[in-house]
């Protein structure tokens, strides 16, 4: 766990998860840490990285062997999610291409499908992502316009994607579509798509607020003609329902990145407040440092056993949407608020970037953005009430 808590084990973590996370702890010390100044730079991450990674046995950890996956339990997905974010890295795609996209393939492709391409994404030679944002449609996916038309034994697919992670460099998208744009959810499609396929093509990285490494891009579809076969489902119209049974899953992954992000930052914070000094005395010994300290601690703490529950909960087959929302919307409204606090004890030194502190302040940000914003998952639970 982080040096925050030493002391505390969740109930679903069992001794192979406390082996996977001291192996994932150190893999990631040693990859990750030393290369974020570099990735932000040229705004992705290398690819070599990513077969590190997969040769790690770090990718794909709930995926069967059998379609080269670790054989794990999301449990292992979360915690290596965590150890990535104590890491200091803020660039890494494996939350798109690990966590969500590669869930889609498992779930719902057929098995010659998953055979194909589930090992090159579990060993880190294919980087996936999954194509759901357009320009005029972000939470509210009923908006998609993006069109698939039936040719003969394909689909002829145009349209349009932006904010998509891993959309630079991705080998492998999961590309959300309509059949039938009269149909509402019930038009809606998910398809397969490898990025050698003619009509697929990428716009810029876009410019971010934070998270610079992360490789975030356009994505455009003109004329793309997909077999009929990379439909996943294999019939028309199960798109909206694919999306609304995965969603939890990413909605908890954002929730335990966001936890680990704050515990990473309050950590941070207490070993420069016992450094830093004014008026001949260290920054934590004045009673203010402390009282906002103690409130971030409390914080992390309340929504670390929150998290946890949701991780039992999806171990167990039962997380559900509403609760899901509700873990993803704390979380992350947790987030800024801890950040924020924390950053201004760094004084001007927490405004410069070169600082983890910093880039953790812009990272945080885009957290109550993706995954569906915070609005909407109030809709969600009020809807429920």
């Amino acid at each position: 766990m982080s040096a925050l808590f030493p002391d505390y084990r969740p109930s679903w973590e069992t001794e192979d998860h406390a082996l996977l996370r001291e192996h994932a702890r150190a893999f990631f010390a040693k990859e990750m840490s030393p290369n974020q100044e570099k990735w932000a730079e040229q705004k992705h991450v290398d690819r070599e990285t990513w077969l590190r990674t997969g040769e790690a046995g770090l990718i794909c950890l709930d995926v069967p062997e059998e379609y080269g996956g670790q054989g794990g339990d999301a449990g292992m997905e979360y915690l290596v999610t965590e150890e990535l974010v104590y890491s200091g890295d803020t660039a890494f795609g494996m939350g798109v291409g690990s966590t969500i996209t590669p869930h889609y393939v498992a779930n719902y492709a057929t098995e010659e499908q998953k055979k194909a391409w589930l090992p090159k994404i579990c060993s880190g030679e294919w980087i996936s992502a999954i194509a759901m944002t357009e320009p005029g449609a972000g939470s509210d996916l009923q908006g998609v316009r993006t069109t698939a038309k039936r040719d003969g034994d394909d689909y002829i697919i145009n349209g349009s994607k932006t904010f998509i992670s891993n959309g630079g460099s991705a080998d492998f998208v999961v590309v959300v579509a309509k059949t039938d744009l009269d149909a509402g959810h019930k038009g809606m499609a998910l398809f397969a798509v490898e990025a050698s396929t003619p009509g697929f093509e990428r716009g810029r990285v876009l410019e971010k607020m934070g998270r610079h490494g992360a490789d975030t891009a356009e994505l455009f579809f003109n004329d793309m003609r997909v077999p009929a076969a990379n439909i996943l489902g294999g019939e028309e119209g199960q798109g909206f329902y694919q999306l609304m049974n995965q969603l939890p899953r990413e909605r908890l992954a954002i929730a335990v990145d966001a936890l680990a992000m704050a515990e990473a930052a309050v950590v941070e914070t207490i070993e420069y407040t016992k450094e830093r000094q004014a008026f001949g005395k260290p920054i934590l010994d004045f009673q203010n440092s402390r009282f906002e300290l103690a409130h971030c601690k409390t914080q992390v703490m309340a929504t670390r056993t929150y998290v946890d529950y949701c991780i039992e909960q999806e171990l167990a087959g039962k997380l559900d949407a509403v609760t899901a929302s509700m873990v993803k919307m704390q979380a992350t409204d947790m987030l800024d608020d801890v950040v924020d606090r924390c950053l201004q004890l760094f004084g001007g030194y927490g405004y410069m970037m070169e600082y983890p502190i910093a880039q953790k302040f812009a990272g945080a940000r885009v957290m109550r953005i993706y995954g569906g914003t915070n609005e909407i998952m109030k809709e969600v639970i009020g809807r429920a009430l």
